[in-house]
């Protein structure tokens, strides 16, 4: 049989104080209500002597706060690359005395519309809408009068109706650009993989380039059309070689995309990057596998949940988009050219 749990009664005989002055104490409210130093003190031990806790549920059918709020995705927990969002959201969550709720519909309409209702009907305050990729979604009928902060996609509508949480791209791209032309890069620079319109991080991180290119009077020399895995990079890169298109510089628009373009430099007896630098995004643990480790552009999953999860408990705002930055990690896949 489980001990029983002292009640706040007990604390404030304890404490002699009335149960009011007790539960000030105990709420951090002891300076709005003029409670001395000493009356605190002997609150705050005689609930540890109790080993006191609170009755959230109690607490929450009175208030109608339950500090609880919900993350639902379509597939980011089940994802290695994209678990450390789960783990910023935690942290944010624990941070500001909140539990936080995990729900994945695997983009399910009918899965999706239960599981918001069950999180609903358990009272959780607020919530997290995520996608894997960055993407425009629709916001769910359920979630349209509840606070919500959408983590990694962004809604229809051009004028934001919630708060938006996403990688900036955009600079990704930027970036990319000027790490080439810091190193001495100037022509021979090429995309690879297929910057389709209708992929929100290709567009983005292709406009980037450009921005970041043009700026010094540079430009792509081209694009190594490839699906966004190492086998189709692996032989697009090898017919580019093979057909003796000049490779001074590869932007790889993720990690996958740069191990099959590094197999196919090397099947063509060229070394990365004495023969041809190469450049990334997305900085997996692929990055630092590969042999010179990978000069990629990090996600910065961590820091997009972190951010969501205090936009989302932190004070009432118009709804706008943010941006998290994404670092460049800098390794051995770049180097200055042998010649222009």
């Amino acid at each position: 049989m489980a001990p029983q749990r002292a009640t706040l009664l007990q604390v404030a005989q304890r404490a002699g104080v009335s149960r009011s002055t007790a539960s000030f104490v105990l709420a951090g409210r002891h300076q709005d209500m003029r409670i001395s130093e000493d009356a605190r003190q002997r609150v705050l031990r005689a609930a540890q002597e109790l080993d006191y806790r609170p009755n959230l549920m109690a607490r929450s059918l009175r208030t109608k706060i339950t500090k609880t709020i919900a993350l639902v995705s379509d597939t980011i927990a089940s994802d290695p690359y994209a678990g450390r969002v789960i783990q910023g959201s935690l942290a944010a969550a624990v941070a500001r005395g909140h539990l936080l709720f995990i729900g994945e519909t695997e983009g399910d309409p009918v899965i999706e519309e239960k599981l918001i209702a069950d999180f609903l009907d358990r009272q959780v305050d607020a919530f997290l809408y995520a996608s894997m990729f960055t993407r425009h979604v629709r916001v769910p009928k359920l979630l349209r009068d509840r606070p919500v902060v959408l983590l990694n996609c962004l809604g229809r509508s051009t004028r934001p109706g919630h708060h938006a949480v996403i990688p900036d791209e955009m600079t990704a791209g930027v970036d990319a650009a000027r790490t080439l032309l810091e190193a001495g890069h100037r022509g021979g620079i090429h995309l690879v993989g297929h910057p389709s319109g209708g992929v929100f991080a290709a567009r983005e991180r292709l406009a980037g380039i450009k921005e970041g290119l043009g700026e010094a009077g540079a430009r792509l020399a081209g694009t190594i059309d490839c699906d966004w895995w190492p086998h189709s990079a692996y032989e697009a890169v090898g017919r580019a070689l093979a057909e003796g298109l000049e490779l001074r510089a590869l932007i790889c628009l993720n990690d996958r995309i740069a191990l099959g373009a590094y197999q196919a430099v090397g099947e063509a007896g060229l070394a990365i990057p004495d023969d041809v630098s190469v450049l990334s995004f997305d900085d997996s643990e692929l990055a630092a596998w590969l042999r010179p480790q990978l000069t990629s552009i990090g996600l910065p999953h961590y820091r997009l949940g972190w951010q969501a999860v205090e936009t989302l408990l932190g004070p009432s705002a118009p709804p706008v988009v943010q941006r998290v930055p994404m670092p460049v990690a800098r390794r051995g896949s770049v180097a200055k050219p042998r010649c222009e």
